[in-house]
């Protein structure tokens, strides 16, 4: 008797094991000698860490960004990622990696985006680097082959000051000064359009005259650049914000890393940006919005937008919209499978000052 006991436990036991599975699979499998399992839906799963959700009215901006630990922030709408400091799920579904500086708390995604994209059949990756680390960034992916059997197809595009590279038709990022310890650039995104000719206009003139003037080489249009959002990555001159296109863009992504007045010495030394240093800069921002991100543990959200408050009730009324990028962070749900699939539920952005 104990042994048929035995016989009929482990047969239980497979049952449950084959139905688990079935279930785990999404019913592809059924269980032994009980038919075909009902099909369950795949499961979702939060995101971890909780990532940044904000909408505006041009693109969402997605991300993470603590001090010293990861950055990285993705415009879905743009197909971009500024930094990569590790590689959260949506992140791969981005075809551009623009990155900041070389930090490991910003790079250290990269060989995880690579391979990981080849792994699920996506187009191999562009990476966007200051010219000066292009050489160590390729050694560094190379290097990996050494663990993985294979380099990982890839782009990299070196970036001085003032070079662009056409993401794509009409949506330029062009590369502007920061200064930080190491080789750095932040990145300004144009959205570059093709008007007629204010004096064309004007006139009204039917397509076919207008047709006729260009293909007799008489140029009827002019270049219109809209800068959509900047990024600073990590920098510690307050002129960095001020540079055109930056100080104009519907959008400012930038650090903003200590806030404490005993962390002046810190911010000069770590060349990060320090309150008092946004506090200069910012009546003379023109930004729609601004977010600050890679604020320090140090200090910590709560008490950063405390002191940030104080420090803006003095300069009174007219200074852009600021606010904390981790202030809207949530846990995305995903999917199983491939990497796109997660669900955004969209905070409404406080009320603050025009």
């Amino acid at each position: 008797m104990a042994e048929e006991s035995k016989k009929q436990a482990i047969e239980q036991h497979k049952k449950e094991v084959a139905a688990a599975k079935a279930a785990l699979m999404g019913g592809a499998e059924g269980a032994a000698g009980e038919g075909k399992a009902e099909r369950v839906p795949p499961r979702e799963h939060p995101l971890l860490p909780a990532l940044a959700v904000v909408k505006t009215p041009y693109f969402h901006v997605l991300g993470y960004s603590v001090a010293g630990e990861e950055s990285v922030i993705q415009i879905p709408e743009l197909n971009i990622n500024f930094d990569i400091g590790k590689c959260p799920r949506p992140a791969l579904t981005a075809d551009f990696c623009l990155l900041s500086h070389g930090h490991i708390d910003h790079s250290a995604g990269i060989p995880y985006y690579l391979s990981q994209r080849f792994f699920q059949g996506m187009q191999p990756g562009t990476i966007l680097c200051p010219a000066k680390i292009a050489k160590p960034l390729s050694d560094i992916i190379h290097a990996w082959a050494g663990l993985e059997g294979k380099v990982t197809e890839h782009k990299i595009v070196p970036m001085n000051v003032g070079d662009e590279f056409e993401l794509r038709k009409g949506l330029i990022a062009r590369a502007f000064a920061t200064r930080h310890t190491v080789p750095s650039i932040g990145f300004l995104i144009i959205d570059r359009r093709e008007k007629l000719r204010a004096d064309l206009l004007e006139q009204n003139l039917p397509g076919h005259i207008l047709r006729k003037m260009k293909d007799a080489g008489e140029k009827i249009t002019y270049t219109l650049d809209v800068p959509m959002v900047a990024y600073t990555g990590d920098t510690s001159m307050a002129e960095t914000l001020l540079q055109p296109g930056v100080s104009e863009a519907k959008v400012l992504i930038t650090e903003c890393t200590f806030f404490e007045r005993d962390h002046r010495r810190r911010a000069t030394v770590g060349q990060h940006l320090h309150v008092n240093d946004l506090m200069e800069a910012l009546p003379k921002l023109k930004n729609e919005l601004i977010l600050l991100s890679h604020v320090s543990r140090r200090t910590g959200i709560r008490a950063a937008k405390k002191i940030f408050a104080e420090a803006t009730a003095r300069l009174g009324k007219g200074a852009p919209k600021v606010e904390f990028l981790m202030d809207y962070a949530q846990r995305l749900m995903v999917k199983p499978g491939r990497a796109a699939p997660f669900a955004i539920a969209e905070q409404a952005m406080p009320e603050g000052a025009d």
